[in-house]
């Protein structure tokens, strides 16, 4: 059986595909959305709060290193074979080189279910791989279209690092890291202890979201649609190398390899909004929301974890 928070995703995905009257109201899912960031950065923060060192920089460079290589390898791939324009090319690419903060919140989830050990600083996976991706997708753009790479470079770095979900998940990860879970437990239990009932309620709304995407299955786009569900399973194996090589515990391992499998719906559309204008975001938003995010809920997270522990076993 699934984990039950993926059980609300599919109960989404039922009732967007039936055309059901159920909605959730757009303010509700705002409000779901921050404080599942939210607390995914305290609950790192507090993880982290006694236990940070030197050591970590070369785990978070390597990581970061990795965000900024997977719009590289993916720019080519979308414009030659996918065969979408230079302004697509590039917003898909930043949409697959940033990470999901659902799908974490689900990964972190089942790692936590499993009893794996997780590393204190997963969290911060998800700032090192989201930030170096979508700036080389816009550098890769900017490229093509022969702009100066100064241009308008304050307010790129700007856009990027003031977006909601990277202040709130470097925000949660800076309060629960001064505070622990001792100082802090008046607000944090809070948060934490209904971190399971947030996601679930989050992962109903994206399943909804998901059937509406995908109605009707736009067939002309095929080439973006098997790049959607090609692509994630490959960079997955780019994580797993990662945190192997670098000695992460397991699961920490299927942390990095869900992320590195997993494409952007909340950070990176928003990013490529106002950096790249000419692009169609729904078109990232069929990708990575309608086929990429269900297949790693649903059936990738379960398979990485069964092929991590084949290969630490």
């Amino acid at each position: 059986m699934p984990d039950i928070v993926v059980m609300f995703f599919l109960l989404g995905v039922l009732a967007g595909v039936v055309k059901s009257d159920l909605t959730i109201p757009k303010a509700a899912y705002d409000t779901l959305s921050l404080l599942l960031m939210l607390t995914i950065g305290i609950k790192g923060g507090m993880a982290l709060y006694g236990n940070l060192r030197w050591s970590l920089l070369p785990e978070l460079g390597a990581v970061a290193a990795l965000g900024a290589l997977i719009p590289l390898a993916l720019m080519p791939v979308l414009r030659r074979l996918v065969r979408l324009s230079a302004a697509d090319s590039a917003s898909i690419a930043a949409h697959y080189g940033s990470v999901s903060a659902g799908t974490f919140a689900v990964a972190l989830a089942f790692a936590e279910g499993r009893g794996l050990t997780t590393g204190a600083e997963v969290t911060l996976y998800l700032v090192m791989l989201e930030l170096p991706a979508i700036m080389v997708a816009i550098a890769l753009y900017r490229r093509y279209r022969g702009a100066q790479g100064g241009e308008a470079i304050t307010g790129l770095w700007h856009e990027t690092l003031t977006n909601r979900g990277v202040i709130l998940l470097a925000g949660g990860v800076v309060i629960g890291a001064l505070y622990g879970p001792q100082e802090g437990s008046s607000v944090t239990d809070l948060l934490t202890g209904a971190f399971h009932a947030v996601l679930a309620l989050f992962l109903l709304e994206m399943g909804l979201t998901a059937a509406e995407t995908l109605r009707p299955l736009p067939w002309h786009h095929w080439r973006l649609l098997s790049f959607a569900l090609v692509t994630p399973p490959l960079l997955a194996m780019s994580g797993l190398l990662v945190g192997l090589a670098l000695g992460l515990p397991e699961g920490s391992v299927l942390i990095l390899t869900t992320l590195a499998a997993s494409a952007s719906y909340i950070a990176a559309p928003a990013a490529m909004r106002a950096a790249i204008p000419q692009a169609n975001i729904g078109l990232a938003m069929l990708a990575s929301l309608g086929l990429t995010f269900p297949l790693n809920v649903i059936f990738g997270i379960p398979l990485y974890h069964a092929v991590i522990s084949a290969i630490v076993g």
